[in-house]
């Protein structure tokens, strides 16, 4: 009796801590309510990544710079992959739909926060900026991080709730610093020489550079995706 009592209550717990850990991955049923969700990782994690650039800039010269910028968009693009795809297969099981979106995500939304909107930042303020399109320029070093990525979410959406907690906490603010690094560094790369003297101008941009963008490719985007079936994906 004792012992069928046991497992009766750790059955239980099982079952309460899964209903638990399903509840800390649901979102926000709106874009606004997203934004508003994610906007204190963006402002922690862009004030960090200022901290760390100003560190960074005694010590670091503009080659540097253009070092340190690919290798966090790279990573950013990692990071991109991973995360639309394991949102992705919480609402379908879609094979191609999960390569596709994996791919599609990172190309479109980590360009737009880590170069376009970084260029068009500068260009308001009437600097000498350069375009750089890493897809083109460096695809042969982009593709393993892409196609890494893609894999990672795979495998990371056939864990258990209480493993993918994870990405939901501590994984998503590294998602959102490592964007903040790369958008910052490419202003400092491509044409923002003196950005201390517009640091308030730089950190209020760039939350918005890093927030939006990332919580598209993040949340919405692979859910609009996954319940539209647009890619033949069910949920399983």
């Amino acid at each position: 009796m004792h012992c069928n009592d046991n497992k009766d209550n750790e059955h239980l717990l099982h079952a309460h801590s899964a209903v638990e850990n399903n509840k800390l991955l649901e979102h926000h049923t709106t874009m606004w309510h997203e934004i508003l969700c994610h906007l204190p990782y963006a402002i922690f994690s862009v004030a960090l990544a200022l901290i760390m650039l100003t560190l960074l800039s005694s010590v670091a010269d503009m080659k540097m710079s253009h070092r340190l910028f690919h290798s966090f968009h790279y990573l950013h693009i990692l990071f991109a992959a991973t995360g639309s795809v394991l949102m992705f297969r919480k609402y379908s099981k879609s094979k191609v739909g999960s390569l596709f979106v994996g791919i599609l995500v990172p190309v479109v939304f980590c360009t737009i926060s880590d170069t376009i909107l970084p260029f068009l930042g500068g260009k308001a303020l009437n600097l000498p900026m350069l375009f750089h399109w890493c897809f083109i320029s460096h695809l042969d070093a982009v593709l393993p991080f892409l196609l890494m990525g893609v894999l990672n979410g795979w495998v990371m959406s056939e864990h258990e709730a209480s493993r993918q907690v994870f990405y939901s906490t501590g994984f998503h603010f590294f998602h959102i610093f490592i964007s903040s690094m790369a958008a910052i560094l490419y202003l400092v790369s491509f044409g923002f020489d003196h950005w201390w003297h517009h640091m308030g101008f730089v950190f209020g941009y760039i939350i918005v550079v890093v927030l939006v963008p990332c919580t598209l490719a993040d949340i919405v985007v692979p859910i609009v995706f996954a319940r539209l079936k647009l890619i033949g994906g069910t949920k399983h």
